[in-house]
């Protein structure tokens, strides 16, 4: 199978364009390189095409035999891959870009195990951003539940993996940017503990929350992956996970249609892995709105730090929400940037004591299934909503493994497992013998 053909779930569509790779000016056929010899793919009537900026067969070939060999990775445009600019979905960033030396660490990491590059493929604007959508470059499809977003910013690696396009979808993790698209696509997905996985080559969005994350349709991959990116510890492995806490509140945060679905697919998930399940009526839903709001505070400031040169230099580049969340961090008054870091140091204390090493706490992944396009995929409502349930990990700088959960008529949502720092080779290993969901109706 080439790199650019898609896995036998999608196999009667249509291949996505090839393009040139010659960084030229144009040779007449209206085509343009940009900077770094990337050409972006721009056949947007071919399936899986809008979820690539730029595509190979490979795009990068492994640099040796190993873990991950015969796998193809999609790589987010906010990773270096030597050789092409990075261009954080935003056009005027890629033309402004030089090509990368180096690979990004994760990159190079995923290489040298094996697995090969077929492409760079789309974020939402500045990584910021949870729809999918990019008022640039569109949305990246979600063959999982068609017509709807595929979620975001890790939108192109989440939309090439469900297409079967590729196997690994190399994205980050700032505030649910990975988890969300897992549970729009129906796909599994790790956010490692932060600082965790090597970010060197990755360009910042809000440093106290960005981590490097990956996408996979099964999670033999997601471990295989997992061992790959993470270092190797020294010191004694994370206790396995022994025991779920099923935390009902934040489950009431879901739309009414789903709570039961995905209670029972939490119960079906721990009857497989033969985990006790205990249910806990109050766990941190009542802290949410204030570590959101605490989240907020610091990602607007640390945006800014990162962007808001690149944006007073270029008013007019960005559309006009994530120019607003970029400004709205440059005259943070002190004492409210204080109050949202002892905050978060609040959090984490919380989330020690109700998630102690060998426990994981059980929660939705998203409040809904994907929306459509448009104001109700970016609407204020939805968005908040998300951001108070994707929130506690990210205050926290928690592992969440995000698995299927239920499916309604709209599409998959996934189920969220919180773990304690470190804690991640254990999440991902207890789900790696298992190949296929289990149905609630049939443990």
């Amino acid at each position: 199978m080439s790199a650019q053909q898609p896995s036998p779930a999608v196999a009667d569509a249509p291949p996505p364009v090839r393009p040139r790779h010659d960084g030229g000016d144009g040779d007449g056929d209206g085509t343009t390189g940009t900077p770094g010899g990337d050409v972006p793919v721009t056949a947007p009537g071919e399936t899986g095409a809008s979820a690539w900026r730029v595509v190979g067969d490979p795009l990068v070939a492994a640099t040796r035999e190993g873990v991950l060999s015969g796998s193809r990775v999609a790589v987010k445009d906010v990773f270096a891959v030597a050789g092409h600019a990075i261009g954080m979905g935003n056009p005027a960033w890629l033309r402004g870009a030089p090509a990368e030396p180096a690979h990004s660490a994760a990159v190079r990491a995923l290489l040298r195990a094996g697995a090969d590059v077929t492409g760079i493929a789309h974020t939402d604007e500045l990584a910021y951003g949870l729809s999918g959508s990019n008022t640039h470059y569109g949305t990246p499809p979600n063959p999982a539940a068609p017509g709807r977003v595929p979620g975001g910013s890790s939108s192109g690696p989440a939309s090439a993996v469900a297409l079967g396009l590729a196997d690994i979808g190399l994205g980050t993790d700032t505030a649910g940017s990975t988890r969300v698209p897992a549970s729009y696509c129906g796909l599994y997905g790790l956010r490692p503990t932060h600082g965790l996985a090597p970010d060197t080559g990755q360009t910042a969005l809000a440093p106290s929350f960005d981590t490097p994350s990956w996408i996979t349709r099964t999670p033999q991959l997601l471990d295989r992956v997992t061992d790959v990116l993470l270092p190797r510890q020294s010191a004694q492995p994370a206790q396995p996970i022994e025991r779920w806490i099923l935390a009902t509140d934040l489950f009431a945060l879901a739309d009414p249609s789903l709570r039961l679905p995905l209670r029972d697919a939490a119960h079906a998930w721990a009857d497989r892995l033969d985990v006790p399940l205990q249910p806990r009526e109050s766990t941190c839903a009542a802290h949410l709105e204030e570590w959101a709001e605490a989240v907020g505070v610091v990602q607007a400031v640390e945006m800014w730090q990162a962007h808001g040169g690149w944006l007073q230099a270029h008013p007019e580049a960005l559309s006009p929400g994530v120019a607003h969340a970029v400004t709205a961090g440059e005259n943070m008054p002190a004492e409210y940037l204080e109050w949202a870091r002892d905050t978060l140091s609040q959090a984490r204390s919380t989330l020690a004591e109700l998630i102690p090493p060998g426990t994981a706490l059980v929660q939705p992944a998203a409040p809904t299934a994907a929306p459509p396009p448009g104001p109700a995929g970016n609407g204020l409502a939805l968005r908040t909503a998300t951001v108070r349930l994707v929130c506690a990990a990210s205050a926290a700088g928690l592992p969440v493994l995000t698995l299927p959960g239920a499916h309604s008529p709209a599409g998959p949502v996934g189920l969220s497992l919180l773990a304690a720092p470190g804690s991640d080779r254990a999440l991902t290993a207890a789900f790696a013998p298992h190949t296929t969901p289990p149905r609630p109706d049939s443990p």
